[in-house]
Formats: structure tokens, sequence, C-alpha cells
């Protein structure tokens, strides 16, 4: 007999389930009548249909055997008689398709096939026109040239050859039926038997085994618990079958509180659980609350909630990388009003703008009293040398040099000349504390304004922009200031401003001049009564998004850096991945209200101030090495290197000649070179060659004598002299 014809039985596996005895038993079933004694052989089969069989034995192994051999042996399939009609029976299950070949009611041969994992998700109707197709070209060579039935139970497919074919697998199974001559006719499901049986001839996969972690350190735990008086108490009475014990039980030995297990507050596991639930990668650095529901879910120890808050809360990698969602450190401390006009400024630059007429920098100067502004065009590049000369003339040589300045910490305004420049004007400076620019929050807002104000009337014609710099000016100071209560115009000249089209009628003199200074003083009385009043409004509405944060000296703090916001200082090409925080660093001093002094390392090129909103408390004793990120350190012996001598002298201190030489450090400007004792300087840089630069000794020639105070730092030489030139009809 050919092996093909009965493969698909002989290969039938071992049942590993009731339905799948049951199926088998079908198919045999289906041709009974020509095996004899079928009923005793299944006997041991149609037992475990039993609801309580005892399961797969060897009876049951035999009669599976044995009924296998009765259905593909020659008694049972007959020869194929050719003058006889073929007759197909096919059907479709979930995984597989099934068929056999019948005449006169007697199966010929076998065919059954399992579907591919593609296949699997194809409708009922394609995989039962697919096991039409499949089981005719199986036994194509008894089909072809004659005519044959087919019999299936999906009744739609009766109306095959009629059907439109739509889709490409419908085409693709129905050439493979061209030449063939047959009939479909419908056989219910429950007469189909053999075939069904065929189709799901492949069983489902057998679970084999089950595998998962194993806690090999449970002696370790169970030894911990017992080392605990409350617990080791609660084990011993779940052995001793006592119930009050509330939600705790015994399973294989290990403690459970509502099925969740139990380990010791104080033991090595629960830092081991806590690490393993935030600080991995498939813990995240979750919050506490998340940190919580994810050791909760196994674990329960008593005080776990607060143990997963102290845990989180002193994690250093959070602490350097996570935002803080509370609201900023720090009650607002507003600068003091200041009780002259012109004598405490504020001073800041806009940058970015498209070049006017060479101009791309705008120096923005503002009178912290009158809020009288003056909006300077600069061209680019600009340098603490010009910027200085600029400001001499167009804010010193009308309003005077200023007592202060408030500004950002901009390198022009940190540089050697500006500081040194005004220093010897008596100016003293306040400058902002570091990445806090709300300290110069008056020129930043008016920034804001002048920008908004070019936009409107040079957006169109961007560069355009220098010609309504003077009328911006003039807009702004005639522009009433709630915080005032009047226009800063007003303010400076004690009158109100004219307008281009008001006309004022002349006034007796005298009178005029007595009105003039009592409304003057009744101004500058009304003025410092609104700056106060809105100041302590300020205070109060900003105060309500703040919290009052206080540090004391010797804690140690996180400091809120952003150095890829200073280019400058510091280029980081990756910013969404750099830290939010940096340290812990220890707090030196407490200056002011809100601001501190922090020790930063010795090496740090960044102002050692801060205020509140940038310090964040740290949680915890952290080892670490405190280290800033690399761009704001820098080797400070390296900081300032000579390259050449530009002049010499001799200065008078005291009574003695002092030699001093003109050095340009390298990579500075022209304008940094400063004036060195020969003495100081040559012991701090011994291996540089001055040459036959080396001032004369006291007697020879001196070039410029000037008497110093030994206690202040000596200037950087002028090079340039500025005047302003004389107007027609001024005599000297």
């Amino acid at each position: 007999m050919d092996p093909g014809k009965v493969a698909a039985v002989e290969q039938w596996p071992k049942p590993t389930s009731t339905k799948e005895v049951r199926g088998f038993l079908g198919l045999t079933g289906y041709y009974r009548k020509f095996i004899r004694d079928y009923g005793k052989i299944a006997k041991p089969l149609t037992d475990l249909l039993k609801k309580d069989s005892l399961g797969w034995n060897d009876d049951a192994q035999g009669a599976f055997e044995l009924l296998k051999k009765a259905i593909s042996t020659a008694p049972v399939l007959r020869m194929p008689d050719f003058k006889q009609q073929f007759v197909i029976e096919c059907d479709a299950s979930g995984r597989g398709v099934g068929a056999v070949l019948t005449q006169d009611g007697r199966p010929v041969a076998y065919f059954s096939k399992a579907l591919a994992s593609r296949s699997l998700s194809k409708s009922t109707y394609e995989k039962e026109l697919m096991a039409l197709v499949l089981a005719i070209q199986h036994w194509r060579p008894y089909l072809l040239g004659r005519k044959f039935l087919v019999m299936t139970d999906h009744r739609s497919l009766t109306s095959l050859m009629k059907q439109r074919v739509t889709t490409p697998d419908q085409q693709h199974w129905m050439r493979k039926l061209l030449g063939f001559e047959f009939e479909i006719r419908h056989k219910a499901g429950v007469n189909n038997g053999a075939a069904d049986a065929l189709s799901r001839v492949e069983g489902e996969l057998e679970l084999q085994g089950i595998s998962g972690p194993e806690w090999l350190e449970i002696q370790e735990l169970n030894a911990a618990v017992q080392q605990d008086p409350f617990l080791g108490e609660v084990t011993h009475k779940l052995v001793t079958g006592e119930r009050n014990v509330g939600s705790y039980s015994l399973s294989n030995g290990v403690l459970l509180h509502k099925g969740k297990i139990v380990l010791p507050r104080n033991s090595v596991w629960t830092a081991k659980i806590l690490l393993e639930t935030h600080a991995t990668p498939t813990g995240g650095h979750s919050g506490a609350f998340r940190t919580l529901k994810r050791a909760a879910a196994t674990f329960f120890w008593k005080g776990m909630k607060a143990d997963v808050a102290q845990f989180v809360a002193q994690c250093e990698v959070c602490q350097k990388h996570k935002y803080e969602t509370t609201k900023p450190s720090g009650f607002l401390q507003p600068l003091p009003i200041p009780v002259a006009i012109w004598e405490d400024i504020a001073l800041d630059f806009i940058v970015g703008l498209p070049k006017s007429k060479g101009f791309e920098v705008i120096m923005v100067v503002v009178d912290r009293l009158s809020k009288y502004a003056h909006f300077i065009p600069l061209k680019h590049p600009f340098t603490a040398k010009g910027v200085a000369e600029m400001f001499s003339r167009e804010i010193a040589t009308l309003h005077g040099p200023p007592k202060s300045i408030v500004s950002d910490r901009d390198p022009i305004f940190m540089s050697n000349f500006w500081t040194e420049f005004f220093r010897l004007q008596g100016t003293l400076f306040k400058m902002s504390s570091s990445y806090h620019p709300q300290t110069d929050g008056q020129t930043e807002v008016l920034n804001r304004c002048l920008e908004t104000y070019l936009r409107c009337f040079s957006s169109e014609q961007p560069r355009t922009w220098s010609g309504w710099l003077h009328w911006a000016e003039f807009c702004y100071n005639t522009a009433f200031h709630t915080a005032a209560g009047m226009t800063p115009f007003e303010v400076v000249y004690g009158r109100k401003a004219p307008t281009i089209i008001q006309f004022w009628p002349q006034e007796t003199m005298v009178a005029a001049v007595a009105q003039e200074l009592s409304d003057r003083d009744e101004l500058f009385r009304q003025l410092n009564y609104n700056l106060k009043r809105a100041q302590q409004r300020m205070v109060k509405h900003s105060n309500v998004h703040r919290r009052d944060v206080s540090f004391s000296v010797g804690d140690m703090v996180y400091v809120k850096l952003r150095p890829h916001r200073q280019q400058s200082v510091c280029k980081r090409v990756y910013q969404k991945l750099s830290p939010r925080y940096y340290g812990p660093f220890e707090i030196l001093q407490r200056i002011g209200a809100v601001a501190y002094k922090v020790q930063l390392p010795p090496t740090s090129r960044i102002h050692p101030v801060f205020h509140a909103s940038c310090l964040k408390k740290a949680v915890g004793n952290s080892a670490v090495v405190q280290t800033l990120p690399k761009g704001l350190e820098t080797d400070l012996t390296m900081e300032f290197e000579p390259e050449k001598v530009v002049a010499e002298r001799c200065k008078r201190v005291g009574q003695e000649q002092v030699p001093q030489i003109l050095i340009h450090w390298k990579g500075r400007k022209t304008e940094e070179d400063t004036w060195e004792d020969i003495t100081a300087f040559t012991s701090q840089f011994p291996d540089f060659n001055l040459g036959d630069k080396v001032a004369p000794e006291s007697g020879g020639i001196v070039m410029d004598q000037t008497t110093v105070d030994p206690n202040k730092r000596a200037r950087p030489i002028i090079t340039q002299v500025y005047s302003r030139r004389k107007k027609a009809g001024t005599h000297t």
C-alpha cells in the first residue's frame, strides 16, 4: 500500500485532551462498519470521555495504535476504481485542513495539512477554499480528466464557480482549479466527521513546564523574619494554628501579608528592594508614589511608605536631575528706592538685531528712580572700552556719573577695564547673583517694551529699526508709568511732557519759577509715595507665588546651573540631558535676605553668590566629590598668561620709585593690558623673558612718574584721549 495515502493517519499524535480523543474517535467511528469488533477495540478510549476517568493509560495507548492500523490497512481502504466517481470530503479548522478521498462510502486515501502562521488569521471562507484546492491538487492523478464530487460543510462554496472573484487570494486559488471538472455540494458538519477530524490533527501544544525566577535566599529571608520579634511571633502563631494574626499567612514556609512577601523593616532586604524598584532601569528613578506602588506589588513591611519617601528624597541622582514643582524659593527683596534721579541706574544690552546703518546692538540705560531711559545704538563687535566711552559721552555728560549701576554679569561689565574705569569714578556695581536675571528686572521689562515698539514699526523693514530708536525713547519717556504715577519726563523735568501740536502761552517769569519749584517738590514727594506703594503691592502679589526658604551656614545644597545657556562660558551639545543641579556644596555665608555664598571648587569660573531660588537643600549624606560641569572649571594658574611687554615706567610710591611694566595678556584685548610691578611679576612668572624691557633703577630715565595709592590697583594706560569738538561761537 502507498504510504502517502495513510500518512495522515499513521502520524496522528497521541491525544492529550478529551477534545482530541473525541476527534480521533469521530474519524474512526465514521468507518466503524469496516472495522471488526470496533466497539471492543475503542472501549478504553471511550472510557476516557467519562467525567471521572483516570487519564491516559496502557490500554488507551494500545487501542489508539490498533485503531490507527485498522483504518489504514486494506480491509478499510479500498483500491481506487477509475470507472466509478471519486468523492472528496474536505474541511478546515482553526489550525489545519483535512480531506478524505472515497468511493462508494469507503476511503481510498487520507490527507491533512497544518496551516502556516500567515494563514491562521485568514477567514473561515478562505480556509475552506484552501482545503478544497489543496485536496484536489493532492489527488490530481486520480481526478484529472474525470468528473468528481466535492463535499464541504461550508455552504457558500457550493456557488464558487458562479461567484465574482474579487480578492488576489481568490484569484490565486481559482487558477489552481483550472482543468478540473467537478461539482461542489453541501454536507452538514455533523455528517462530515472524517474530514473534520483530519483538519484538527495538529493538536494543541503540550505545556512541558513552567520556568520562573527562584529566590535562592529564601532561607536567609526566613531567618531574618524569625529574628524580628513581631514577625517571629506571628510566624509561631501561624505554625501552631492560631487564627488571631490579622492578614498574615504562610505559604511554603514564607510569611505573607495579603499575599505579599513580608520583610523585616531594618533588614538588608528592604534596602535591596528599594534600590531595585527605584534606581534600576526598570525603576526609572520614579517618584515616591510610583516607587511605592512598584515595591508594594510584591513586598510588604511596616513603615514601608515612610521608608520609600525617605529613600527617594535622599536619592542623589534625583536631586541633581529632577525639576522642582514647588514655588520658587525666597521672598521678593526689591532694591532700595533711590533718593535722587540719575544716581542709581540699570544697564543692559539688546543683541541679535539685524544690521541697521551699521548698528546691531542697543545699550539700554534706565534711571531706577524716574524710570527715564536712553537707548543707544552700538556696532558689533563692541568692547568694554568702547562701551565706556559711549556711556561717558551719552549719559555721564548729561546726568553726571552715577553712584551705582545695576547690571547682569555680562563679560563687558566684568572686564578689568570696565570695573577699574568706574571704580576710579566712585561708582558702585550691583551685579545680579548667578543665574538670577530677576535682579535686573527693570531693564529686562524695558527691553521687552522696546522690542515690541520696534517690532510694530519696523517688522516689514527690519533693517530700519535704528531710525525709530529716538522716537521709541521719546514714546517711552513720555508714557504714563503705573508705579511712578506719572511719566518719566515729568519726573526729570518737573513739567508735563510737551506734545508736537500743543502751544504753551508765555507766563510771568517770577510766578512761573515759584510755581515750578513748588510743583517740583510736590512731584518728588508724590513720586516717592507712589513708588513705595507700587513696590509694596508688587511684593505682596509676588510673594503669593513664592515660598520662604532659608539656609544656614554649613548646610549642604545643590546649585541650579544652566551652563548651556551661557555659550560664552560653557558650550554643551546635548542640552536636554544635562543635569539640573550640581553639588552638593557647603554654604559659607548669608548675604542679604535671599542670597548665599557657596563654597565652589577652587577652579570654578562662576560667581559663588546665588539667589535662594537657585539652591536646593541636599538630603542625606553624599560621599561624591563635588564637581562642576566641564567648561565652568579651569586651571586658574593659566587664566592670565603674559604675551609681551608693551611699555615701561616708574611710579613714585611714597618716597620710592617702583619700576613697572605694561603687560599684554595672551588672548586679551588691548584695553585689558595692566601695569605690573617687576618684582611681583618676575616672582609669579619666572620663566618669562623680559629681555631689555626691564625698567631702569631709581635715578635713571623716568618715562612717567605718578603718585598713586599703594592700596589701589594700577589702572591700564589710556592710549587714546577723546574730546568733544567745540561749537561755533564759544570761547574758552
